[in-house]
């Protein structure tokens, strides 16, 4: 295992040699090295997010009333959530049964392009979610992946975790930071 004082040491070794000189000018040692870089900023799915709230549709604010919640349901415009990213949600404490989520679900599944149960920042970890689930992890194979730590909008702290999760069995070497300074986390044993 390496330490903290190693890692930072390996850093600056990697800093320092990023770039050298050669007889045929600079060579860029980072991108010769053979080092994938994952970015889920740049993976990350787009698309319009928007939370379906059901407390709206409560009688009183308190209970769902099957007969009024049809009605409305069946009249309610939803081409409107067409091509989005839609999450079903109550935001008042009352208890919902669980065929209304799957009754607003089978309305919004002709129209949206996800759909998930939760709040937003709980629809940002299932988009996440579905989208490590489904990457390819074959061009990962055996190879020196770095996954991008800095980025400009906030990723799941989950995505990271189901990411290591998925890439492990298959990569050489697993990192995280950016190519010229990393935090080593995993190296494949020897054959």
């Amino acid at each position: 295992m390496i330490g903290r004082r190693d890692a930072e040491k390996n850093n600056e070794t990697l800093l320092r040699d990023e770039v050298s000189m050669s007889n045929e000018g600079i060579i860029n040692k980072v991108a010769s090295s053979g080092i994938i870089t994952l970015d889920l900023e740049e993976m990350y799915p787009h698309g319009e997010r928007v939370v379906f709230d059901i407390a709206p549709l409560l009688w009183e604010g308190i209970a769902l009333k099957e007969k009024d919640f049809r009605e409305t349901l069946k009249a309610h415009e939803w081409s409107q959530y067409q091509g989005k990213f839609v999450a079903v949600h109550c935001s008042v404490d009352a208890i919902i049964p669980t065929w209304a989520y799957m009754l607003v679900a089978t309305y919004l599944q002709p129209h949206a392009a996800f759909v998930t149960q939760g709040d937003a920042e709980q629809m940002e970890r299932a988009v996440f979610t579905r989208f490590v689930q489904q990457l390819d992890v074959e061009p990962y194979r055996g190879a020196r992946i770095v996954v991008k730590g800095c980025s400009k909008m906030a990723v799941p702290l989950s995505a990271y975790v189901e990411l290591s999760a998925k890439l492990l069995p298959e990569v050489k070497s697993l990192m995280f930071g950016e190519p010229c300074s990393t935090v080593p986390l995993y190296k494949a044993p020897k054959a």
